[in-house]
């Protein structure tokens, strides 16, 4: 038996099966260092743990000119490309790449050898987590007693280093973890978003080329994961030993200009233009102090000290001083480099810091360096560049001012929490945009003003139809990170809403705004919702839109990493009453009155009219009941107000309680204000009718109620009536039951006892509805947002379906044949191959496959 088929047969009895496991190119990059290569290619052949028949082994061989071909060639299982120069490893490796037949690539030195588990164990992280494009392996030295590579840093500079390297492996680096790059001696890395991002940088030759990878890897939303037991072993520099000097001249002129070349491609043009001068000039002190050289020497004062001959440079020094030169030679290439990837990013500077582990790192001990290094941080504000906060935009349709609805105070507050971290905006496209004093700026946008404000985000928060007003980030190849707060199914609402609509009419608005809300599901990279309810129903669109694939599952199996539950939220700081508004304040209502707050507007949706009846019967025998409506017309002046309006208001007049026992606010409280009338109250009330509406709506209201801490009686049918009904929060009645709700209310305004057990449970469950704890999956993300894993440019799929064979093609194709025989005669024989002969022609058409 074939070692290929022992190792297939050792994975399958471990439960992992060949069939399940894609195909993994490796590629080893040779320059005249024929030994270790031969030694690797034989342990990726014999002792790793992956089956024979996925495994395919690459060598390229960099012109080494001395014979390693024909012993290179003699290694059985392995693909051998010659290059035509020395293309250093980057370019080695691109070539391998373009010889590679796998989905997945790793790159192993030559002077490296795997541990049996390395390819199984990054091979798993790939699959288990799509939204990984690399895998970095730990690596230890050659005897696996100390470390090589278990976390990689990043300096302002530009400078990649191994953090940790050389320290003995005492277990404390067995966790996996994010990166911003893994070590190109022994990574892995998805073969489809390697060719994406153009593989290596080959202008970098060697060195940093891996840590540029990376870099753009994570701007571009992918991550990269640290895996331990990816495990390799590493002799290091042993093929650079083959063509540096014994001062290790030429690597440092590599490393010096290609962390010029990683900065100036990767970073934004803001701190770009603070680190790019500082790095420069850092370089310089860097080599004048490598080199111990006088750098005064040719001041104008010391003329009669220095003499005018030749002066001595070390080779270390002149290093430093050629990288820059050579820097300004790659500068035409780098340009367009750069504007590839600054147009592809999604992430910020910000966002990668925490990756870079200590950006502020000098990296060298030298004295006079490390003054110099001190003084331009300072002089540049580099820290503070590195220390820049993330933009987020958020945007609304709602009117924001003193009087305020739900949806801008959702947004209002989303903006108030992150602004605490973040730099934040507040848009609304609303013609009323008159704001309170707040901390971050509130501004109104026109539709055709509203692109500046997305061009200046990182992260974009919009709900209702703000998606419709900005085409440029619906688009596939939108580099825009946008979260879609969907806390409204506004196609539910309308189906309520339209009732007394023409019925074509009605019909055309449920498919527009339903497109609306799809336009938002297929791109989103985040979602919120009020509700757990509102969560379930969210999944199903998803699902139906396709959004929920077996990668994005996989990657999370409760999806909420994708839709998370935000629900409305209450202030932190506890109401305040100034001024009695309601008891005192509105004619008709006493000081000793018993007062029933309905808090919010009047819509088709709500039950009103059942409450109004109640009231009146309750009245009958308790006639210090009042009710009043906080508010008839809405803040916003484009929401015209509904017939319910009307209705109910006529039904107070038939049963004569108006300005008895039933009062109408008939303007808008102003936001600030609403805590007075709520702590005027002894009770809060929602009432609706039974409908899907209900099942998933969300009453901001009742949130207001436990704000205030009062006894809630609200109807059957909603996530709310599930809260107060399982934590004691007040009286759950069945829907359009005006006895029922006559009774609820007299109990929690006149059993002093049931309402201040309400109240003081009331006091328990509100701390959970702060704005603060319910905003905090937003928080989460927005500290470290991506793209979702769906809309990661070069993602494609690990293990693809086996081609059929000419034998198995044609038992296929009968069976389909008798299938469609029998199913539907000649008839349904020929539509069906007709069919198919119209889809091979349109795919072959559009540059796609047909399978015939």
């Amino acid at each position: 038996m074939r070692n290929g088929d022992q190792r297939e047969e050792a994975g399958l009895a471990q439960g992992a099966g060949a069939a399940t496991l894609p195909v993994l190119s490796v590629v080893v990059v040779n320059y005249r260092g024929a030994d270790d290569t031969v030694a690797c290619l034989r342990a990726l052949r014999t002792e790793l743990d992956y089956p024979g028949d996925r495994l395919q082994v690459v060598c390229v061989d960099n012109a080494s000119g001395d014979g390693s071909t024909e012993r290179i060639r003699a290694v059985e299982g392995v693909d051998l490309v010659e290059a035509p120069a020395n293309l250093g490893f980057a370019g080695g490796c691109n070539l391998g790449a373009e010889h590679a037949t796998g989905t997945v690539l790793a790159f192993l030195n030559n002077d490296a050898r795997p541990d049996p588990g390395w390819a199984r164990a990054a091979v798993r992280v790939l699959a288990e987590q799509p939204d990984v494009a690399a895998v970095a392996s730990k690596v230890l030295d050659w005897s696996g007693e100390r470390v090589d590579f278990v976390d990689g840093g990043l300096t302002w500079f530009g400078m990649g280093y191994k953090r940790h390297a050389g320290q003995p492996d005492d277990g404390s680096h067995d966790a996996p973890r994010d990166v911003l790059f893994a070590t190109g001696s022994a990574m892995f890395v998805r073969a489809g978003v390697y060719r994406e991002l153009g593989g290596f940088d080959e202008r970098f030759f060697m060195f940093y080329e891996d840590v540029d990878l990376g870099w753009r890897l994570n701007l571009r939303g992918w991550r990269v994961r640290y895996e331990p037991t990816s495990l390799a072993y590493h002799k290091h520099h042993a093929s650079v030993s083959q063509v540096d000097t014994p001062d290790n001249s030429r690597e440092l002129y590599l490393l010096e200009r290609n962390a010029l070349a990683a900065l100036y491609k990767n970073l934004s043009d803001a701190t770009l233009a603070k680190a790019l001068p500082a790095a420069l000039a850092l370089a310089v002190r860097r080599a004048t102090a490598r080199g111990e050289i006088d750098a005064t020497q040719l001041e104008i004062t010391r003329r009669g000290e220095t003499g005018g001959g030749d002066v001595s440079i070390p080779r270390t020094a002149l290093a430093g001083m050629l990288a820059i030169d050579q820097f300004v030679e790659l500068l035409p290439s780098l340009a367009a480099s750069r504007k590839v990837e600054q147009a592809k990013r999604v992430r910020s500077d910000a966002d990668l810091v925490p990756l870079m582990r200590k950006a502020m790192e000098p990296a060298y001990p030298l004295p006079r360096y490390l003054a110099a290094h001190d003084i331009l941080v300072e002089a540049f504000g580099l820290e503070e560049a590195f220390g820049a906060r993330r933009k987020i935009l958020v945007i609304t349709g709602d009117a924001i001012s003193e009087r305020m609805a739900g949806p801008a105070i959702r947004a209002w507050n989303m903006a108030e929490v992150l602004s605490a971290e973040h730099e934040v905006r507040l848009v609304t496209v609303n013609p009323l945009c008159a704001p309170p004093d707040t901390a971050f700026p509130v501004l109104r946008a026109r539709r055709r003003d509203l692109d500046p404000h997305v061009d200046w985000a990182d992260v974009v928060i919009l709900q209702g139809h703000a998606l419709e007003l900005v085409p440029s980030v619906q688009k596939k190849d939108s580099t825009k990170i946008v979260v879609c707060d969907v806390y409204d199914p506004m196609h539910l609402e309308l189906l309520e809403q339209g009732k007394d609509d023409v019925a074509e009419q009605r019909e055309l608005d449920l498919v527009g705004v339903t497109k609306v809300l799809n336009t938002q599901l297929e791109r989103g990279d985040f979602f919120v919702c009020a509700s757990e309810r509102q969560r379930h129903f969210w999944l199903g669109h998803l699902l139906a839109l396709g959004r929920l694939t077996p990668a994005l599952y996989d990657t999370d199996p409760t999806l909420r990493s994708l839709l998370a539950v935000v629900p409305f939220g209450l202030p932190g700081k506890p109401p305040q009453q100034s001024r009695s508004p309601i008891k005192g304040g509105i004619a008709g209502i006493g000081e000793r009155d018993k007062v029933v707050l309905w808090a919010g507007g009047v819509y088709s949706w709500f039950d009103p009219l059942t409450l109004v009846t109640a009231i009146g019967t309750l009245a009958r025998r308790r006639p210090d009941v009042r009710l009043v409506f906080l508010g008839m017309r809405h803040p916003n002046p484009e929401v015209p107000e509904m017939d319910i309006g009307g209705q109910v208001r006529a039904l107070s007049g038939r049963l004569d309680l108006t300005g008895r026992h039933v009062f109408f606010n008939e303007t808008w409280v102003p936001y600030e204000q609403r805590q007075d009338w709520l702590l005027d109250a002894d009770c809060g009330v929602t009432t609706h009718y039974e409908h899907v509406e209900t099942t998933f709506a969300f009453r901001t209201r009742v949130l207001d109620y436990l704000w205030a801490g009062l006894p809630i009686v609200t109807t059957d049918g909603d996530s709310f009536a599930e809260l107060v009904r399982a934590e004691g929060l007040g009286v759950v009645v069945p829907a359009e039951d005006g006895d029922a709700l006559a009774a609820a209310l007299e109990r929690v305004l006149y059993d002093e006892e049931f309402a201040q057990g309400c109240r003081e449970r009331i006091a328990v469950a509100r701390e959970r509805f702060t704005w603060e704890n319910v905003l905090a999956p937003l928080t989460a993300f927005c500290r470290a947002p991506r793209p979702a894993a769906d809309r990661l440019a070069g993602a494609e799929t690990l293990v693809r379906k086996p081609a059929l064979s000419p034998a198995a093609t044609l038992r296929r194709d009968l069976g389909l044949v008798k299938e469609y025989l029998d199913s539907g005669g000649a008839g349904e024989l020929a539509r069906r191959a007709a069919g198919r002969v119209a889809r091979v022609a349109r795919e072959r058409l559009s540059g796609g496959r047909g399978d015939a």
